[in-house]
């Protein structure tokens, strides 16, 4: 269970002359996903129906992502005081559903499904990280990198069951990576675009069109990404699939993962969020 509570949270340092617009519409959508984490456990207690152990630390998992939402709210809540975290949150699940009734990974196998939840700590840690590194606001800046501790943290937890499950399974390496890569596919799904959506222009009474609210997320959120956000993602990317990437074939593949990456953000540079 994390070590730290909305009261450890520095509020008084608020300064809203150092709120980014852009970023405060990030913040925004990541709350109302960070908060719905329940239906991730729902999900996961499915699948590993027959895992207390899992289960327990999937219960733990999902009260530290709950409290990041509620305090991702709590800190949009003071840089926009209109903004309403509960009729987001209730536009968001009424929009996007997840298959919580599912009884078998949606990934193949239980080893697939842990790769999969790394990557998406993978993506987390990193996001967080990148936008602790670039707001200037003080108390956004210090919620991003306990949250980013958490993630690396959640990451490391998935990866030990990963490891467990995989010597059971022995899923080949060409599969393994299959899996992560695919993982990164659905990045363009609903659930961040309409989040963002649900967040910042469902209440202008406009209607959710997925490529533009997903483009309107990777545009911004990418855009804070630097070199080493982008090397901590092939590293994490490559340790989930069960490669190093100290040496041999997968530090090169490390190094074509990240200039993809960049060339990937500055593609998405200059488009409106």
């Amino acid at each position: 269970m994390a070590d730290w509570t909305p009261d450890d949270i520095p509020w008084r340092d608020f300064d809203p002359t150092k709120v980014d617009l852009a970023v405060l519409k990030l913040v925004k959508a990541a709350s109302l996903v960070e908060f719905n984490s329940g239906d991730y456990t729902a999900y996961l207690c499915n699948v590993f129906h027959d895992d207390p152990r899992f289960q327990k630390a999937v219960r733990n998992w999902e009260h530290e992502e709950v409290q990041h939402g509620r305090v991702l709210g709590m800190w949009a809540k003071l840089a926009d005081p209109g903004f309403d975290f509960e009729t987001s949150f209730k536009t968001f699940t009424e929009g996007f559903h997840l298959p919580i009734e599912s009884t078998q990974s949606v990934r193949g196998s239980r080893a697939a499904e842990l790769i999969s939840r790394c990557l998406v700590e993978t993506g987390t840690h990193t996001y967080y990280s990148a936008l602790a590194d670039a707001t200037e606001e003080p108390v956004l800046k210090a919620i991003c990198k306990r949250i980013a501790a958490d993630e690396r943290a959640h990451y490391a937890l998935f990866h030990r069951y990963l490891d467990r499950y995989q010597a059971a399974e022995r899923m080949n390496l060409a599969r393994r990576i299959a899996v992560a890569f695919n993982r990164v596919r659905e990045t363009q799904d609903d659930e961040l675009a309409y989040a963002y959506y649900a967040a910042n222009v469902a209440a202008s009474g406009r209607p959710y069109k997925r490529q533009e609210n997903a483009r309107a997320y990777s545009s911004t959120a990418l855009s804070f990404y630097r070199p080493q956000h982008r090397a901590r993602i092939a590293d994490m990317f490559f340790e989930a699939v069960g490669l190093s990437t100290a040496h041999g074939p997968a530090k090169v593949l490390a190094v074509i993962l990240r200039t993809a990456l960049g060339l990937y953000v500055r593609s998405l540079r200059g488009v409106p969020a």
